[in-house]
């Protein structure tokens, strides 16, 4: 059963986020901007409108989170004085149960506080690439294309397949996939690397042991809070015919795009190729319009990157999709998926292919994003 000193912590873990979360005075910013909406001109600039809507929204968000867990860990408080009073009102396992939801919640809210960056708050853009090895890479990466739909599903993600190309005999050699909701890219970015696999392959004749390697990138996927500038004259278009995942969807015509576009480098005036295709539609003009839009993700990204001063470019990364890169590591065999940036591992391998993330996101947030009193200044 519960003790006095996990209720004493999980008190102590509410009012710290009271105050790294600046709730008392969220609720006056929140009152203030309420008002400011019911002014007779607050429309006229729709853009603006729609803004500080989102605004209002995202101080209501953190301000019902936060009471959500102060009701939970008050009703934890009352349930162990009742249960040490009298322990026919409430039971073990149920004094145990409110526990373990209000730990839940505040993990949650802890990790996303963790995330206050503009880019955090966006949507993801997430892609994988097949490494070398055929057909047991192209395999795994169509393994880890269903995990990570898996994942953004239930979290209630809305996820898009934007670009989709099957394997010579089996799985995927590239997807990409657009997965909106708050919070998406702040939770992905713990994503961006090589994940490795290693089993006792279904494609090897001698029944061998292999190890099979693909590449996850991710970047904010842009929406219209973000100005982006694209120089037109450095776009170039050609088409294609397109098939759909699992083969639906597969055009006579040309309507698969691939858009290059030379970017130059700020600092150091190199020179480099994206290069975005997109299938998501039958309709050729439709995916130039999303080829464009993951082209701003793409620049808006690389800006970020540049403005924080990071050595690492996600889609313009060096790093080879091959043994030592690896982020992840995931054996089947031995019942063990391993981070090798924060030492997280689980036994759970089914859960994990499954989409059970959440514990390796967390890890990697704990580890490398900034802690709570940091975020808020105190």
């Amino acid at each position: 059963m519960m003790t006095s000193d996990q209720l004493a912590s999980v008190l102590e873990r509410r009012d710290a986020l009271r105050g790294y979360l600046d709730i008392d005075n969220k609720r006056i910013q929140l009152k203030e901007e309420e008002l400011r909406t019911q002014d007779p001109h607050f429309w006229d600039d729709p853009a603006k409108a729609q803004e500080k809507m989102r605004e209002v929204g995202d101080l209501k968000r953190w301000i019902e989170d936060y009471d959500k867990i102060d009701t939970m860990a008050e009703e934890l408080s009352l349930a162990l004085e009742y249960a040490k009073e009298d322990p026919e009102l409430i039971s073990e396992e149920e004094t145990d149960k409110i526990y373990a939801s209000t730990l839940e919640a505040l993990d949650n809210l802890e990790l996303r506080n963790m995330l206050r960056s503009e880019e955090d708050q966006l949507g993801a853009l997430l892609q994988i690439n097949s490494g070398a090895g055929g057909t047991e890479s192209q395999d795994w990466a169509s393994m880890l294309a269903r995990m990570y739909q898996r994942w953004a599903e239930a979290h209630g993600y809305k996820v898009t397949i934007t670009n989709w190309q099957d394997g010579d005999e089996a799985g995927i050699k590239t997807c990409t996939f657009e997965i909106e909701g708050d919070y998406a890219y702040g939770y992905l970015k713990s994503e961006n690397g090589v994940h490795r696999l290693v089993r006792v392959s279904p494609y090897n004749a001698q029944g061998k042991r292999m190890t099979s390697f693909a590449s996850v990138f991710v970047v904010p996927l842009v929406d219209d809070r973000i100005e982006v500038t694209v120089d037109p004259a450095k776009i170039s278009w050609d088409t294609f015919r397109s098939g759909g995942a699992g083969g639906q969807n597969v055009n006579k015509v040309e309507t698969g795009v691939r858009l290059r576009y030379q970017y130059t480098d700020p600092d150091t005036g190199e020179t480099e190729e994206i290069l975005i295709e997109n299938t998501e539609t039958r309709k050729q003009q439709e995916n130039r319009a999303n080829a464009m839009r993951h082209l701003k993700s793409e620049l808006y990204d690389r800006e970020l990157k540049r403005r924080h001063k990071m050595t690492e470019e996600i889609e313009g990364s060096k790093m080879k999709i091959e043994w030592g890169s690896q982020i992840r590591s995931y054996v089947f065999d031995d019942r063990r998926v391993k981070d090798h940036r924060t030492d997280y591992q689980t036994s759970d391998v089914d859960g994990v292919m499954d989409g059970d993330l959440d514990g390796f996101i967390k890890a990697f947030l704990m580890e490398f994003g900034a802690s709570p009193k940091d975020i808020s200044g105190h």
